[in-house]
């Protein structure tokens, strides 16, 4: 899912390209996609876009008339900035927005449709659309701090939840806590104030240095090579690869639909942690350390070599 950093750049590149221009028309591919019906999508022609900005990991387009369009790239979405009057994609393609700049089409790869488009009128009908998570970028420790122990959860829980932090997802929370050296299940109301204002730093170093290097990549054009997985990551995707900081290999909970990917040596002390469905299966084999998992691998080797 594209996170702060991704939505940052499409958000600056966006503005730029479409800033003070009609839009002229809009061409819905997948009628899945459109989650309002009043104000009509058809309101929207003809007005110019007046700014772009972001809420959380939504983006709004917000027009003249205070008319607002609020996208959601969900999981699989994507944008992507053609030539005016581009044709919109058969199998990926959702919503073609034409300016006379240019064409901004969405799409979403993979069967589900989650990706969502509202149309509303009005501040307050779009407030309904901010979560109220802190801004990490623009807070200081205090304000980070009781956004961290409003209530009690686990730091990666704590870091994802909208209401809690702005924009920061599974991709990048991995990253952050790597950094401050955290556990992702450390409990919230447990972390020392100089935790806290470790994981603080961690979040700003973290997002500030791949909003700078997302903007790098895409150089002068629009943002197209938008994954959470990224070459030059910590620990997010890299299960089973050596660390940047120890070289031990990175372990991984699986829980949900989600997980956590993180250094035992640099976060845990060396403890790994077993999601509920490894720790009911394995019991007491569950392997507690890096030691025993080494262990039991190296014999897992030897006696594949015996055999």
């Amino acid at each position: 899912m594209p996170e702060l950093p991704d939505v940052v750049v499409y958000v600056e590149r966006l503005a730029g390209a479409i800033t003070g221009r009609s839009l002229e028309r809009v061409r819905l591919a997948s009628p899945f996609l459109l989650r309002t019906v009043a104000p009509a999508l058809s309101e929207a022609e003809g007005k110019v876009a007046q700014s772009v900005r972001r809420f959380g990991k939504r983006i709004v387009i917000s027009l003249e008339d205070e008319l607002h369009l609020v996208i959601h790239l969900m999981i699989a979405g994507r944008l992507h900035w053609r030539g005016a009057q581009a044709a919109v994609p058969k199998k990926v393609g959702l919503a073609a927005f034409d300016f006379a700049s240019g064409t901004l089409l969405l799409t979403e790869a993979g069967a589900k449709r989650r990706a969502s488009l509202h149309v509303v009128r009005g501040g307050k009908a779009l407030a309904a659309f901010d979560r109220g998570g802190l801004e990490v970028l623009e807070a200081d420790l205090s304000s980070f701090r009781a956004a961290l122990r409003r209530e009690s959860h686990t730091l990666k829980r704590a870091l994802t939840d909208p209401t809690c932090f702005s924009g920061i997802g599974n991709a990048y929370s991995d990253e952050i806590l790597h950094r401050a050296c955290l556990s992702p299940l450390a409990l919230t109301g447990n972390l020392t104030d100089e935790k806290a204002e470790a994981l603080y730093h961690a979040a700003r170093d973290t997002l500030s240095e791949w909003v700078e290097r997302l903007r790098r990549e895409a150089g002068d054009g629009f943002p197209e090579k938008v994954t959470a997985f990224r070459e030059g990551m910590a620990v997010h995707g890299r299960f089973g690869k050596p660390c940047p900081v120890c070289r031990s290999p990175i372990q991984r909970i699986v829980y949900a639909s989600n997980e956590a990917n993180y250094c035992a040596r640099c976060q845990t002390g060396g403890r790994l942690l077993a999601d509920r469905a490894l720790s009911r299966l394995l019991k007491k084999d569950w392997p507690r350390t890096l030691e025993e998992l080494e262990e039991r691998l190296s014999s897992q080797r030897r006696s594949a070599g015996e055999g």
